[in-house]
């Protein structure tokens, strides 16, 4: 019986290291396919600006250079995460080298989902300061929203899931300043195409895969790993989100998070995306 058990274990370990071999891979030959629309003009790491780098955590005492995408990312690997000391990216450059490097990403339209019901649907005071308030005006035929979250939450008042993928849609957006991290492209904050990730995880398996990294970290007897997030959006209620978002707007926003999706293996959605 421990001979079974110690069999299906191994085998469990080299399919979950498969995985994350073909999951590399695959970013490697998409990066290679896609190199205009990915690179976002940059050559290289080094043209990568100070404040796009912000999203890079890195843990001294272990080796490791976390890139945390909002909202849901695994505090346990360290009680409080540091940013570099300097952000300038020749200070970075041995440690991108010579440290382990993981990320893990989510389902883009899930990701939308998760942002909307945290910052938007929720009582946040600024995220409604920031951007309720001004997608009420300009999308939801508010034109004096409320002045306070006190208010708005008063009158029942908050942006639809509609009017924040109206206000995700629209070029001005985008044009006047790059998105909100918690709704930003995951290869804008992480740059796969410019750093070569060791351990790319994927939010759908959270449990399996942070036991996996905490052992290819050396961490697995020092950490004990929370249970996993049970609150998260599923594929099967996307449907109920989207039901309200004409298709058309649905297209836009996929074509806006369509590297994220080709990057990382998710699935096109065409049973929402087709009329």
């Amino acid at each position: 019986m421990f001979r079974t058990y110690f069999l299906v274990l191994l085998i469990t370990e080299e399919r979950m290291h498969q995985v994350q071999e073909q999951r590399k891979q695959h970013v490697k030959e998409t990066c290679c396919d896609y190199k205009v629309e990915l690179s976002d003009g940059k050559r290289s790491i080094d043209d990568i600006n100070d404040r796009d780098l912000e999203n890079l955590l890195v843990d001294d005492t272990h080796g490791i250079i976390y890139c945390f995408i909002p909202k849901k990312y695994p505090m346990f690997l360290c009680n409080k995460p540091q940013l570099p000391s300097c952000k300038l990216i020749c200070r970075l450059q041995a440690k991108l080298k010579h440290y382990t490097k993981f990320l893990f990403v989510r389902d883009p339209f899930v990701r939308i989902i998760s942002a909307y019901r945290d910052k938007l649907q929720r009582t946040n005071k600024y995220f409604y300061d920031n951007f309720g308030r001004n997608i009420l005006r300009r999308y939801g035929n508010q034109s004096d929203p409320p002045r306070s979250l006190d208010e708005a939450f008063a009158s029942g008042l908050s942006p639809s899931f509609h009017n924040f993928i109206q206000y995700l849609v629209d070029p001005k957006t985008e044009n006047s300043g790059p998105f909100e991290p918690h709704w930003r492209q995951m290869h804008r904050l992480c740059h796969p195409c410019h750093i070569h990730y060791d351990f790319i995880g994927h939010q759908e398996t959270l449990q399996d895969e942070a036991e996996q990294l905490l052992k290819l970290l050396m961490l697995q007897d020092d950490i004990k790993f929370p249970l996993a997030y049970v609150n998260m959006t599923s594929s099967v209620s996307m449907w109920d989100w989207f039901r309200t978002v004409p298709v058309e707007d649905r297209r836009k926003l996929y074509k806006l998070y369509e590297s994220d999706f080709r990057l990382f293996g998710y699935r096109k959605p065409d049973e929402f995306l087709d009329g």
